[in-house]
């Protein structure tokens, strides 16, 4: 493996969607030069302007051979594209000596370019906004912290971590769109696997296996989403700890279910031409338009019992609503991304692929800068001076909206 690249100090971040926020401000405050592309020029210019940032980020109309035109080694690549967008500007950033970074999950494409990275000395960073992100900060912080109350003996854990991007207004739909509509209908197609009663279940149609899940007074309908399992090792768990619940869903308003049965009939169809045109249907009827305000919800608990009695009971909430300057959304994913952009300007990065969270102590880190940078979150764990066999909680909040 090479050393790891130089940072140039320049970032060129690409896309001034629903998901582009604040974040995008410190990223400026902590770059030398930052470049906003997007695929008409004014759209970035009015991301710009609506966030303050004129004149101190340059827009950029984005094509593929403008951006490579402009990326120098050491250049700091940003993609909140799609998924399916992100192996061709890696494969850009390692040709060009460049570092990378998303909030998505890692693709099969981009995993198998990770060597190539580590060969050149690129950064990829990955799962670094909020769902993948912030609940893997919350699931690392909670394993941590049970483990350090009870230790690594036999117990059983009930562990479950929900989030959604929901109206702050419901609306007779219970949902508005804040990303591409397709792409929550092809969420909804793929099969979802977790542990129910101690046993790895996966629903073909996971919406069929929605429960109801109540968040302090408030009744929410939640379902399980792509593959629960991976992340029992990934969350650090011991071995002797016996899953009977680990699900990571997603998290929608009360009476969702019976609004969109008209949709689940045709996800049950098949028929890849219709779903498309509903699709279509559905971005014309409920988007989320600048003057909508959003909402973000994200729950993530870990109930611990060990075989001698011990009960280790602890959760983070966190809430939050979107202003006129910008979508919850937008502050949840971007300002958790720019802090791993700015480890990467700082050389504090590793060649080669990192997920935003790593480890108990990495998180508690991170979650820390995040409740001083404007994200606001509740943990309710037990009071540490308390027995671990104490099951009364407090709430914590870590950081005020």
């Amino acid at each position: 493996m090479t050393d790891l690249l130089a940072p140039s100090g320049t970032v060129h971040w690409i896309g001034a969607g629903l998901s582009t926020g604040s974040g995008l401000t410190a990223v400026r405050d902590a770059a030398r030069q930052v470049r906003l592309w997007h695929r008409g020029v004014e759209r970035a210019e009015e991301s710009l302007a609506r966030l303050g940032l004129s004149g101190s980020v340059a827009p950029r109309a984005f094509t593929r051979d403008a951006l490579s035109a402009e990326l120098a080694p050491g250049d700091v690549v940003v993609s909140m594209l799609p998924t399916s967008e992100h192996a061709e500007l890696l494969r850009l950033c390692v040709g060009r000596g460049a570092h990378f970074a998303c909030t998505s999950y890692v693709s099969d494409a981009v995993q198998a370019l990770v060597p190539a990275a580590e060969e050149a000395g690129t950064v990829v960073l990955a799962e670094a906004g909020l769902d993948p992100g912030i609940d893997h900060l919350f699931a690392h912080s909670l394993v941590g912290r049970a483990r350090a109350a009870l230790g690594d003996g036999p117990a059983r854990i009930r562990f479950t971590s929900y989030c959604g991007g929901i109206p702050a207004v419901p609306n007779d739909f219970r949902y508005q769109f804040s990303w591409a509509p397709r792409g929550v209908l092809s969420a909804l197609r793929a099969p979802a696997r977790h542990v129910a009663d101690g046993v790895q279940v996966t629903v073909d149609r996971p919406w069929e296996a929605a429960t109801r899940h109540t968040v302090l007074d408030e009744t929410f309908e939640v379902y399980p989403n792509r593959d629960s399992v991976p992340f029992i090792a990934q969350y650090g768990l011991p071995p002797d700890w016996r899953a009977d619940t680990f699900v990571r869903g997603t998290l929608r308003l009360d009476g969702w279910l019976s609004a969109w049965e008209p949709v689940f009939t045709e996800l049950r169809g098949g028929d890849d031409a219709r779903i498309a045109a509903l699709a279509d249907d559905l971005a014309a009827r409920y988007p989320t338009t600048v003057d909508d305000r959003d909402r973000v919800v994200l729950t993530v608990s870990l109930d611990v019992r060990t075989d001698s009695g011990e009960h280790w009971e602890g959760g983070y909430l966190l809430d939050t609503t979107g202003d006129a300057t910008e979508s919850a959304m937008a502050r949840c994913v971007s300002r958790p991304l720019a802090l791993g952009v700015g480890q990467i300007l700082r050389g504090g990065l590793p060649a080669g692929l990192t997920r935003a969270a790593r480890g108990a102590e990495e998180s508690e880190r991170a979650l820390a800068q995040l409740a001083a940078n404007g994200v606001a979150f509740t943990r309710n764990v037990p009071d540490p001076v308390l027995s671990a066999r104490a099951v009364g909680n407090r709430a914590i909040p870590v950081c005020d909206q």
